[in-house]
């Protein structure tokens, strides 16, 4: 809570064609101060007397949620219910395909093995320092442009993000949907598997977002999801009395045609202007 995505400079601050991939952030000396990102489209290496540009740029990016959440043990009276939180399909589908996009000159390679002789970074075809090896044991050769004068998310937010997949990831996707109040929520994974009343889960939360400088909170919260969401007593309550007063409203225009009907046409509501 207290955070407010909603904010205009916040919510502008973004290069949505650095974002699809399109573009990489670049300006003119002379329209810096025009960047949609600015101020924090480029950073000062003061030890090394030198200026990275930040890709992706702005606000949103760059305050990006990246506590990292895992489900420990679950269990019912007991036993263990083996539950799984997927992390996977949790961003719109708009947003995966459409409206973002791995940086401008990235490449990436699978190695055969992580173990074959081709599977390095030597030389000048991959920027790696070494490769990546991902959740299913794959190794991966990669290359970013500019690497030593850009600082991208994948290196601001290693807890979360990786080399390969970068600003596509799915967390990284939702975050980027601002809220609309301070007190907001986001999907941040979800369990397919029926969940008995009673059962216990242990979650183990490496607390990365800091909060105390704007007198923030955060919190975890389970709730039970449809195709229409997720539980919300105010979201029920709201619909209830919109309805209730749009009925209202229908019996109160009713009552006063009826009492007071309206021919259609009558030039008596007619005024001449001079």
């Amino acid at each position: 809570g207290n955070f407010y995505q909603n904010h205009k400079r916040y919510a502008d601050s973004r290069d949505d064609g650095q974002l699809r991939g399109r573009g990489d952030g670049r300006r003119a000396a002379g329209s810096l101060a025009a960047h949609p990102c600015a101020p924090l489209h480029e950073l000062t290496d003061a030890a090394r007397n030198r200026t990275v540009r930040l890709n992706p740029c702005g606000l949103v990016a760059n305050t990006f949620f990246n506590d990292v959440i895992t489900l420990g043990n679950a269990t019912a009276d007991g036993a263990p219910l083996g539950l799984t939180l997927r992390e996977d399909g949790i961003a719109w589908s708009s947003d995966r395909d459409h409206k973002f996009g791995q940086v401008l000159g990235f490449r990436k390679e699978r190695c055969q093995s992580c173990d074959h002789t081709d599977c390095t970074c030597d030389g000048d075809t991959w920027s790696c320092a070494a490769p990546h090896r991902d959740a299913d044991g794959t190794c991966w050769l990669y290359f970013y442009p500019d690497e030593e004068t850009t600082l991208y998310a994948y290196e601001v937010y290693p807890m979360v993000l990786d080399p390969i997949s970068g600003i596509l990831n799915e967390h990284f996707l939702v975050w980027m949907r601002t809220a609309a109040l301070p007190t907001f929520r986001k999907l941040y994974g979800y369990i397919e598997a029926d969940v008995p009343a009673g059962a216990v889960l242990e979650f183990e939360i490496q607390p990365n977002w800091e909060v105390a400088s704007f007198r923030g909170t955060k919190t975890l919260v389970l709730t039970t999801s449809s195709y229409a969401g997720g539980r919300s007593e105010f979201a029920g309550w709201l619909y209830i009395g919109v309805g209730a007063a749009c009925a209202l409203c229908g019996v109160g225009f009713g009552l006063v045609h009826l009492v007071a009907p309206r021919r259609l046409g009558d030039r008596a509501y007619l005024k001449k202007t001079e």
